[in-house]
């Protein structure tokens, strides 16, 4: 019998199978589930109908320009960390038709505005996940400019996040304050808990909407033991992070290292292929396309993602503005963690490690802060000792 609780951030035990009762729940009420599942050898975000198309038993491995899957021992339902995929896609799609326009006799037929939202369920949100989507919040929703489209899909979402407690090599999520525990903005949210001879979940609700969902699966409340195991779980995940961005006068730093030799040298390596930002869950630059097709009867205005690793996307009258790719890896990097708080008030960077996992060449943009923090306070005791 389910519990008739309606205590906001209350926890119960969730057996692994009820997972798809979940799954029924979320469809019964209209949404269309998309969570992690495997496809060509990646953890992907796709449609689930079957809990069983959740990458169970499966682990990432990942290290700078790394990835694979391997098998875990034990059943774990969420004991990946992250893929290349973000739920950036479905608020912000890396394609979308803004306006339309067919031939009709010796005019044309305009069918304009915005695609209509459906309702979906994210399930499997991480924390750092959560944050980045708080973020591009504010980028396309709080400030004087709103993004119709997103606007319109955002308010359609339901968030079932999953508080990590495990995570992987290129983690930084703790240095930044996006996790491994999931912040608020959920409905419900999951804790994996492994034991020796148990495996359950303890559930969290974070809205009305996700009670009112918990309400339609069989349930009771965690018991002390159970709710201090999921705590102690998500606690072991932050101190096993081997990675970290020291973000005290990050800002500050990379103001004044524009002149720095560290850029010079990042930029040997890097191919300014724009992975970084493709994989990235915030970064959120685009360009506008009109095409037409080739028999001359459809012509229609796409708005595509684009990178500032393009000589394009600098493109003005006379050629690029950052022309080279030392000046284009200087401006993501300083753009990601220094100019963005002036924008939006948060660095663009949640620490979930995707750029070190899917840069073809490993670089690693906690080494690179670190390198530059590392010649700026030894300016700074160089200039006092001076003085």
């Amino acid at each position: 019998m389910a519990s008739q609780s309606r205590t906001k951030n209350s926890e119960y035990r969730f057996e692994p199978e009820q997972l798809q009762l979940l799954i029924d729940a979320l469809r019964e009420q209209g949404y269309e589930v998309v969570g992690p599942t495997v496809r060509d050898g990646v953890i992907v975000y796709d449609e689930l109908n079957r809990v069983q198309e959740l990458p169970i038993g499966l682990k990432d491995e990942q290290d700078r320009g790394s990835y694979r899957l391997t098998e875990r021992q034990d059943g774990a339902y969420f004991g990946y960390v992250v893929g290349p995929q973000s739920w950036k896609k479905y608020l912000f799609p890396p394609q979308l038709k803004l306006w339309e326009a067919r031939r009709n006799g010796r005019g044309f037929e305009q069918n304009g505005g915005i695609p209509k939202p459906k309702k979906l369920a994210f399930l499997g949100v991480r924390g750092c996940e959560l944050e980045a989507i708080h973020i591009q919040d504010r980028v396309f929703v709080q400030g004087d400019y709103i993004d119709p489209y997103y606007a319109a899909q955002r308010k359609k979402i339901f968030i079932v996040a999953v508080h990590c407690t495990e995570p992987g090599a290129n983690c930084f999520c703790a240095s930044v304050d996006s996790g491994p525990k999931a912040g608020s903005g959920y409905d419900l949210a999951l804790t994996e808990v492994l034991q020796e001879n148990e495996h359950y979940f303890v559930l969290q609700v974070g809205s009305r909407k996700g009670q009112k969902v918990l309400e339609k699966i069989p349930h009771r409340p965690a018991s002390q033991e159970e709710k201090v195991a999921a705590a102690k779980a998500v606690a072991a995940a932050s101190t096993q992070m081997k990675k970290k961005l020291h973000t005290e006068n990050l800002k500050d730093v990379l103001y004044n290292s524009y002149e720095h030799k560290e850029w010079e040298v990042v930029a040997r390596r890097c191919l300014t292929c724009g992975n970084c930002t493709m994989v990235c869950p915030t970064c959120f630059c685009s360009t506008v396309e009109d095409v037409t097709d080739l028999s001359g009867e459809v012509a229609v205005r796409i708005r595509r993602w684009d990178s500032c690793f393009a000589a394009e996307h600098s493109y003005i009258h006379g050629g690029s503005v950052r022309s080279t790719p030392m000046s284009r890896y200087r401006q993501w990097m300083t753009h990601k963690l220094a100019t963005w708080v002036d924008q939006f008030g948060t660095m663009g960077c949640v620490g979930c490690g995707r750029c070190i996992t899917w840069c073809p060449v490993g670089i690693d943009i906690t080494q690179e802060a670190s390198i530059l923090q590392r010649d700026y306070s030894a300016s700074v005791s160089k200039r006092t000792k001076e003085s």
